[in-house]
Protein backbone atom coordinates (compact mmCIF):
# COMPACT_ATOMS: atom_id res chain seq x y z
CA UNK A 1 0.00 0.00 0.00
CA UNK A 2 1.19 3.11 -0.86
CA UNK A 3 2.88 5.49 1.99
CA UNK A 4 0.23 8.51 1.86
CA UNK A 5 -3.15 9.05 1.14
CA UNK A 6 -2.59 9.59 -2.65
CA UNK A 7 -1.80 6.59 -4.58
CA UNK A 8 0.10 7.19 -7.89
CA UNK A 9 -2.60 7.66 -11.39
CA UNK A 10 -0.51 7.68 -13.87
CA UNK A 11 2.85 5.76 -14.59
CA UNK A 12 5.25 6.52 -17.09
CA UNK A 13 8.85 6.22 -18.71
CA UNK A 14 11.32 8.67 -20.13
CA UNK A 15 13.51 7.49 -22.91
CA UNK A 16 16.64 8.96 -24.70
CA UNK A 17 16.77 6.55 -27.59
CA UNK A 18 20.41 6.46 -28.16
CA UNK A 19 21.83 4.90 -31.55
CA UNK A 20 25.28 3.88 -33.48
CA UNK A 21 26.18 6.43 -36.31
CA UNK A 22 27.27 3.56 -38.01
CA UNK A 23 23.54 1.32 -37.47
CA UNK A 24 21.00 4.27 -36.62
CA UNK A 25 17.97 1.89 -37.21
CA UNK A 26 19.11 -0.63 -34.15
CA UNK A 27 19.15 2.13 -32.16
CA UNK A 28 15.60 3.60 -33.19
CA UNK A 29 14.07 0.19 -33.57
CA UNK A 30 15.38 -0.77 -29.47
CA UNK A 31 13.19 2.69 -29.10
CA UNK A 32 10.04 1.42 -30.71
CA UNK A 33 10.28 -2.45 -28.96
CA UNK A 34 10.71 -0.82 -25.07
CA UNK A 35 7.86 1.74 -25.92
CA UNK A 36 6.35 -1.54 -26.92
CA UNK A 37 7.32 -3.47 -24.11
CA UNK A 38 5.56 -0.32 -21.52
CA UNK A 39 2.28 -1.21 -23.30
CA UNK A 40 2.73 -4.48 -22.51
CA UNK A 41 3.97 -3.91 -19.07
CA UNK A 42 0.66 -1.85 -18.39
CA UNK A 43 2.52 1.96 -18.27
CA UNK A 44 0.60 4.88 -18.78
CA UNK A 45 2.98 6.95 -20.57
CA UNK A 46 6.00 6.31 -22.97
CA UNK A 47 8.20 9.83 -23.25
CA UNK A 48 11.43 10.33 -25.70
CA UNK A 49 13.73 13.02 -25.46
CA UNK A 50 15.58 15.26 -28.41
CA UNK A 51 19.14 15.70 -29.55
CA UNK A 52 19.72 17.62 -32.73
CA UNK A 53 23.27 17.01 -34.16
CA UNK A 54 23.92 14.02 -31.75
CA UNK A 55 23.20 10.55 -31.84
CA UNK A 56 19.85 10.30 -30.48
CA UNK A 57 16.35 11.30 -31.21
CA UNK A 58 16.64 13.99 -33.66
CA UNK A 59 12.63 14.17 -35.14
CA UNK A 60 10.52 12.13 -31.88
CA UNK A 61 7.07 13.42 -33.81
CA UNK A 62 8.52 10.83 -36.71
CA UNK A 63 9.67 8.04 -33.89
CA UNK A 64 6.37 8.46 -32.50
CA UNK A 65 3.96 8.06 -35.37
CA UNK A 66 6.03 4.62 -35.78
CA UNK A 67 4.87 4.17 -31.76
CA UNK A 68 1.74 4.75 -32.75
CA UNK A 69 1.46 1.77 -35.16
CA UNK A 70 2.94 -0.46 -32.83
CA UNK A 71 0.43 0.21 -29.89
CA UNK A 72 -2.77 0.55 -29.11
CA UNK A 73 -3.19 1.82 -26.06
CA UNK A 74 -0.24 3.72 -24.43
CA UNK A 75 0.03 7.40 -24.54
CA UNK A 76 2.82 8.89 -26.48
CA UNK A 77 4.83 11.92 -25.42
CA UNK A 78 8.12 14.53 -25.84
CA UNK A 79 9.91 15.49 -23.37
CA UNK A 80 10.73 18.37 -24.38
CA UNK A 81 10.75 19.24 -28.19
CA UNK A 82 12.93 22.67 -28.04
CA UNK A 83 11.42 24.77 -30.00
CA UNK A 84 13.85 26.79 -31.03
CA UNK A 85 14.57 24.70 -33.64
CA UNK A 86 11.20 24.39 -35.19
CA UNK A 87 8.25 26.32 -37.19
CA UNK A 88 5.64 26.44 -34.52
CA UNK A 89 2.99 26.27 -37.76
CA UNK A 90 4.48 23.16 -39.46
CA UNK A 91 5.01 21.49 -36.20
CA UNK A 92 1.20 21.53 -35.60
CA UNK A 93 0.82 20.32 -38.50
CA UNK A 94 2.78 17.47 -37.74
CA UNK A 95 1.69 16.95 -33.86
CA UNK A 96 -2.05 16.89 -34.78
CA UNK A 97 -1.15 14.70 -38.07
CA UNK A 98 0.48 12.35 -35.15
CA UNK A 99 -2.17 12.22 -32.45
CA UNK A 100 -4.66 11.34 -35.29
CA UNK A 101 -2.40 8.28 -35.78
CA UNK A 102 -2.54 7.41 -32.66
CA UNK A 103 -6.62 7.84 -32.00
CA UNK A 104 -5.92 10.88 -29.98
CA UNK A 105 -2.38 9.56 -27.46
CA UNK A 106 -0.02 12.21 -27.99
CA UNK A 107 1.49 14.60 -25.33
CA UNK A 108 3.88 17.03 -27.10
CA UNK A 109 6.13 18.54 -24.49
CA UNK A 110 7.55 21.67 -25.70
CA UNK A 111 10.63 24.53 -23.95
CA UNK A 112 11.92 27.73 -25.44
CA UNK A 113 15.03 29.07 -25.44
CA UNK A 114 17.86 29.67 -28.17
CA UNK A 115 19.41 26.39 -29.96
CA UNK A 116 22.29 24.77 -28.40
CA UNK A 117 25.37 25.99 -29.63
CA UNK A 118 23.70 28.62 -31.41
CA UNK A 119 26.55 30.40 -33.17
CA UNK A 120 27.80 27.29 -34.38
CA UNK A 121 24.64 26.56 -35.76
CA UNK A 122 22.84 29.77 -36.51
CA UNK A 123 24.21 29.53 -39.99
CA UNK A 124 22.58 26.60 -41.05
CA UNK A 125 19.63 26.87 -39.17
CA UNK A 126 18.68 30.56 -39.59
CA UNK A 127 21.08 31.75 -42.55
CA UNK A 128 18.35 34.62 -43.34
CA UNK A 129 17.01 35.36 -40.22
CA UNK A 130 19.24 33.96 -37.23
CA UNK A 131 19.52 37.62 -35.39
CA UNK A 132 15.60 38.17 -35.37
CA UNK A 133 14.46 35.08 -34.31
CA UNK A 134 12.31 35.21 -30.90
CA UNK A 135 13.19 32.06 -28.81
CA UNK A 136 11.16 33.08 -26.01
CA UNK A 137 7.67 32.38 -24.85
CA UNK A 138 5.98 33.77 -27.65
CA UNK A 139 7.36 30.58 -29.90
CA UNK A 140 5.12 28.49 -27.94
CA UNK A 141 2.25 30.88 -28.11
CA UNK A 142 1.92 30.74 -31.75
CA UNK A 143 2.09 26.73 -31.20
CA UNK A 144 -0.88 26.52 -29.17
CA UNK A 145 -3.29 28.96 -30.98
CA UNK A 146 -2.33 26.57 -33.91
CA UNK A 147 -2.79 23.44 -32.42
CA UNK A 148 -5.92 24.79 -30.33
CA UNK A 149 -7.51 25.86 -33.99
CA UNK A 150 -6.78 30.00 -34.09
CA UNK A 151 -6.46 31.20 -37.96
CA UNK A 152 -3.23 30.84 -39.07
CA UNK A 153 -4.30 33.05 -42.10
CA UNK A 154 -7.16 35.75 -43.22
CA UNK A 155 -7.37 33.63 -46.57
CA UNK A 156 -10.05 30.52 -46.60
CA UNK A 157 -12.01 29.15 -49.10
CA UNK A 158 -11.91 27.66 -52.90
CA UNK A 159 -9.76 28.73 -55.82
CA UNK A 160 -10.83 26.29 -58.49
CA UNK A 161 -10.55 22.82 -57.44
CA UNK A 162 -8.10 23.57 -54.48
CA UNK A 163 -9.88 24.01 -50.83
CA UNK A 164 -8.27 26.16 -48.16
CA UNK A 165 -8.78 26.86 -44.64
CA UNK A 166 -7.64 29.10 -42.62
CA UNK A 167 -6.30 27.09 -39.60
CA UNK A 168 -3.80 24.45 -39.38
CA UNK A 169 -4.98 21.19 -40.75
CA UNK A 170 -5.49 18.57 -39.83
CA UNK A 171 -7.09 19.93 -36.61
CA UNK A 172 -7.05 16.80 -33.74
CA UNK A 173 -10.01 17.21 -31.14
CA UNK A 174 -8.40 17.98 -27.42
CA UNK A 175 -4.56 17.76 -28.68
CA UNK A 176 -4.90 21.66 -27.27
CA UNK A 177 -5.31 19.87 -23.81
CA UNK A 178 -2.58 17.99 -24.22
CA UNK A 179 0.25 20.50 -24.35
CA UNK A 180 2.85 20.16 -21.82
CA UNK A 181 5.44 22.72 -21.15
CA UNK A 182 9.11 21.30 -19.40
CA UNK A 183 10.31 23.91 -17.01
CA UNK A 184 12.87 23.96 -14.32
CA UNK A 185 11.83 27.69 -13.49
CA UNK A 186 9.35 29.69 -11.08
CA UNK A 187 8.53 32.10 -14.32
CA UNK A 188 8.24 29.39 -16.68
CA UNK A 189 6.10 27.49 -14.38
CA UNK A 190 3.76 30.40 -14.22
CA UNK A 191 3.87 31.15 -17.61
CA UNK A 192 2.55 27.83 -18.21
CA UNK A 193 -0.13 28.02 -15.58
CA UNK A 194 -1.29 31.11 -17.18
CA UNK A 195 -2.04 29.41 -20.94
CA UNK A 196 -3.40 26.67 -19.28
CA UNK A 197 -0.93 24.03 -19.95
CA UNK A 198 0.19 20.96 -18.28
CA UNK A 199 3.63 20.80 -16.06
CA UNK A 200 6.42 18.75 -16.97
CA UNK A 201 9.21 19.34 -14.36
CA UNK A 202 12.37 16.90 -14.31
CA UNK A 203 15.44 15.95 -12.35
CA UNK A 204 16.72 19.58 -12.74
CA UNK A 205 15.17 23.06 -11.28
CA UNK A 206 16.67 26.51 -11.40
CA UNK A 207 18.07 27.70 -7.47
CA UNK A 208 15.45 30.87 -8.08
CA UNK A 209 17.45 34.29 -6.94
CA UNK A 210 17.18 34.52 -2.83
CA UNK A 211 15.78 31.00 -2.48
CA UNK A 212 16.81 29.04 -0.18
CA UNK A 213 16.24 25.04 0.11
CA UNK A 214 17.15 21.41 -1.27
CA UNK A 215 16.22 19.62 -4.57
CA UNK A 216 12.61 19.11 -3.44
CA UNK A 217 11.08 21.85 -1.95
CA UNK A 218 12.55 23.93 -4.42
CA UNK A 219 10.80 22.14 -7.04
CA UNK A 220 7.63 22.17 -4.66
CA UNK A 221 7.71 25.58 -5.31
CA UNK A 222 7.84 25.70 -8.69
CA UNK A 223 4.68 23.23 -8.93
CA UNK A 224 2.67 24.89 -6.65
CA UNK A 225 3.79 28.35 -8.54
CA UNK A 226 2.34 26.62 -11.86
CA UNK A 227 -0.93 25.62 -10.06
CA UNK A 228 -1.63 28.59 -8.90
CA UNK A 229 -1.57 30.25 -11.95
CA UNK A 230 -3.29 27.44 -13.69
CA UNK A 231 -7.18 27.92 -14.19
CA UNK A 232 -7.80 24.37 -13.12
CA UNK A 233 -5.58 24.94 -9.93
CA UNK A 234 -4.78 21.82 -7.34
CA UNK A 235 -6.10 19.92 -10.37
CA UNK A 236 -3.80 21.01 -12.92
CA UNK A 237 -1.57 18.13 -14.38
CA UNK A 238 1.66 17.79 -13.39
CA UNK A 239 4.35 15.26 -14.03
CA UNK A 240 7.72 14.70 -11.87
CA UNK A 241 10.98 12.86 -14.15
CA UNK A 242 13.22 11.58 -11.87
CA UNK A 243 15.53 9.08 -12.52
CA UNK A 244 14.75 5.79 -10.87
CA UNK A 245 16.76 2.92 -11.33
CA UNK A 246 14.88 -0.36 -9.05
CA UNK A 247 17.03 -3.49 -8.97
CA UNK A 248 14.77 -6.12 -7.41
CA UNK A 249 15.72 -8.53 -10.48
CA UNK A 250 19.22 -7.09 -11.44
CA UNK A 251 22.02 -9.38 -12.20
CA UNK A 252 25.18 -8.70 -9.59
CA UNK A 253 26.82 -7.00 -12.62
CA UNK A 254 23.68 -4.50 -13.38
CA UNK A 255 23.70 -3.54 -9.73
CA UNK A 256 26.79 -2.96 -9.80
CA UNK A 257 26.47 -1.05 -12.99
CA UNK A 258 23.49 1.16 -11.93
CA UNK A 259 25.38 2.18 -8.56
CA UNK A 260 28.50 2.97 -10.12
CA UNK A 261 26.33 5.64 -12.43
CA UNK A 262 24.45 7.22 -9.51
CA UNK A 263 28.04 7.40 -7.83
CA UNK A 264 30.09 9.56 -10.59
CA UNK A 265 26.55 11.28 -10.72
CA UNK A 266 25.92 12.18 -7.31
CA UNK A 267 28.58 15.58 -7.18
CA UNK A 268 26.61 17.56 -8.77
CA UNK A 269 23.76 17.96 -6.97
CA UNK A 270 25.24 19.42 -4.11
CA UNK A 271 25.49 22.85 -5.42
CA UNK A 272 23.89 24.39 -7.99
CA UNK A 273 25.68 24.18 -11.14
CA UNK A 274 26.66 26.36 -13.59
CA UNK A 275 25.39 30.35 -14.44
CA UNK A 276 22.10 29.32 -14.38
CA UNK A 277 22.20 27.69 -10.79
CA UNK A 278 20.76 24.51 -11.98
CA UNK A 279 20.02 21.85 -9.21
CA UNK A 280 20.23 18.05 -9.69
CA UNK A 281 18.10 15.76 -7.68
CA UNK A 282 20.39 12.47 -6.73
CA UNK A 283 19.86 9.30 -9.41
CA UNK A 284 17.32 6.92 -7.10
CA UNK A 285 18.79 3.15 -7.42
CA UNK A 286 17.87 0.51 -4.56
CA UNK A 287 15.23 -2.30 -4.12
CA UNK A 288 11.93 -0.78 -5.19
CA UNK A 289 10.51 -0.79 -1.27
CA UNK A 290 13.19 1.36 -0.16
CA UNK A 291 12.83 3.87 -3.30
CA UNK A 292 9.38 4.06 -2.82
CA UNK A 293 10.15 5.24 0.95
CA UNK A 294 12.31 7.57 -0.71
CA UNK A 295 9.86 9.02 -2.70
CA UNK A 296 7.48 9.24 -0.34
CA UNK A 297 9.62 11.54 1.46
CA UNK A 298 9.92 14.23 -1.14
CA UNK A 299 8.13 16.83 -1.02
CA UNK A 300 7.44 17.62 -4.49
CA UNK A 301 6.63 13.86 -4.81
CA UNK A 302 4.03 13.98 -2.46
CA UNK A 303 2.26 16.96 -4.20
CA UNK A 304 1.65 14.79 -8.02
CA UNK A 305 -0.36 12.25 -8.64
CA UNK A 306 1.73 10.97 -12.44
CA UNK A 307 5.46 10.60 -12.98
CA UNK A 308 7.86 9.70 -16.16
CA UNK A 309 10.80 8.52 -14.75
CA UNK A 310 13.52 8.69 -17.10
CA UNK A 311 15.70 5.79 -18.27
CA UNK A 312 19.35 6.62 -17.37
CA UNK A 313 21.15 7.82 -20.83
CA UNK A 314 23.67 4.93 -21.48
CA UNK A 315 22.51 1.32 -20.55
CA UNK A 316 22.05 -1.41 -22.57
CA UNK A 317 18.60 -2.74 -24.06
CA UNK A 318 18.42 -5.48 -21.38
CA UNK A 319 19.38 -3.14 -18.79
CA UNK A 320 15.99 -1.02 -19.96
CA UNK A 321 13.97 -4.54 -19.50
CA UNK A 322 14.54 -5.07 -16.32
CA UNK A 323 14.19 -1.14 -15.00
CA UNK A 324 11.08 -0.88 -16.75
CA UNK A 325 9.67 -4.92 -15.83
CA UNK A 326 10.67 -4.03 -11.79
CA UNK A 327 9.20 -0.10 -11.75
CA UNK A 328 5.58 -2.01 -13.29
CA UNK A 329 5.36 -4.86 -11.28
CA UNK A 330 7.32 -3.44 -7.99
CA UNK A 331 7.67 0.08 -7.92
CA UNK A 332 4.66 0.96 -9.17
CA UNK A 333 2.07 -1.12 -7.04
CA UNK A 334 4.78 0.35 -4.10
CA UNK A 335 3.50 3.73 -4.90
CA UNK A 336 -0.23 2.51 -5.02
CA UNK A 337 -0.36 2.37 -8.78
CA UNK A 338 -1.72 -0.28 -10.59
CA UNK A 339 -1.87 -1.10 -14.31
CA UNK A 340 -4.64 -1.55 -16.79
CA UNK A 341 -6.52 -4.74 -16.98
CA UNK A 342 -5.01 -5.51 -20.42
CA UNK A 343 -1.75 -5.56 -19.31
CA UNK A 344 -0.21 -8.50 -19.83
Amino acid sequence: MPLTSEPLRKLGFLTIGLFDAADPRRGHESTLEIIELGERLGFDSAWVRHRHLQYGISSPVAVLAAASQRTRRIELGTAVIPLGWENPLRLAEDLATVDILSGGRLNPGVSVGPPMHYDQVKGALYPDTADAEDFGYERVRRLLDHVRGEPATASGGVEGFEVFSDRVQPQAAGLGDRMWYGGASTRSARWAGEHGMNFLTSSVVKAEDGAAGDFASTQLATIRAFRAHHPDGDRARVSQGLVVVPTDNATATQRAKYEEYARTRLPRTATPQGPARLMFAPDLVGPSTEIAERLHEHAAFREIDEVAFALPFTFDHDDYIQILTDIATALGPALGWQPGPDAA
